[in-house]
């Protein structure tokens, strides 16, 4: 009964892991896999280079994804022998590379060609809820920024919409933590990869400049599409 429902449990987890498509697995554990992109590689120049977007699709994303899997299945091996320092052990291999899966998933989607309508502002019910709750649009731009740039070491900045408070919110996490880490209330409608593989090859150790750039490739249409889903 406890494998049944750590097997339901994983199937009803990795079908939230960022829209990836479900695989099947042995032993019934319900892997993801490395979603594709829905532009070129190129496609988001000058703001990000081909040579990025190639390296951190292809090997960082796919790297968390390989090892994400590796770990669930272990997992569900060391559950069924009852090992349960082995369960502990796994914990945090699972939030990391999950986490990056999932955080990634979503960043893939807040990115948009120029040609396409990438960078253009955000309209309608978002639109008015980044004025009433920053200000204006520059001033979420300037705070998301400003956090992006003094966040140590590596990790995300995102922009929220705290379903409890009914309100935006700027938040950061480390490393590879979810945005769930913080919060269940907190729905994820734009996330920025602050970590340096990111933007090092192209920005060097100028993150503040990557991060004034990277508006241009913004995908401003779906975090709308997700903000109104989230507030119907």
């Amino acid at each position: 009964m406890a494998l049944r429902t750590l097997a339901s449990r994983k199937t009803l987890a990795a079908a939230a892991l960022g829209g990836a498509r479900p695989l099947a697995a042995a032993r019934g554990v319900a892997t993801v896999a490395l979603p594709d992109l829905p532009y070129d590689y190129g496609a988001l120049e000058p703001a990000i280079s081909g040579e990025i977007m190639r390296l951190h699709h292809q090997k960082h994303h796919a790297t968390y994804v390989a090892n994400y899997n590796k770990a669930l299945e272990q997992l569900d091996a060391a559950v069924t022998k009852g090992d349960a320092p082995a369960v502990v052990q796994l914990q945090s291999a699972i939030k990391f590379n999950g986490g990056g899966h999932i955080n990634h998933s979503i960043f893939w989607k807040n990115l948009k060609p120029i040609s396409e309508g990438g960078g253009e502002s955000p309209h309608q019910k978002l639109g008015w809820a980044i004025d009433e709750d920053f200000g204006s649009f520059e001033a979420l731009l300037k705070k998301m920024n400003a956090e992006g740039a003094a966040l140590q070491g590596s990790g995300w900045v995102w922009l929220a919409l705290d379903k409890e408070a009914k309100k935006l919110s700027v938040e950061t996490t480390a490393n590879q933590d979810p945005l769930v880490t913080k919060g269940a209330n907190l729905v994820p409608l734009l996330g920025i990869d602050v970590w340096e593989h990111a933007y090092y090859l192209q920005y060097k150790n100028v993150r503040p400049d990557y991060l004034s750039n990277i508006w241009k490739v913004i995908n401003w249409k779906y975090a709308g599409e997700v903000y109104e889903n989230a507030v119907a």
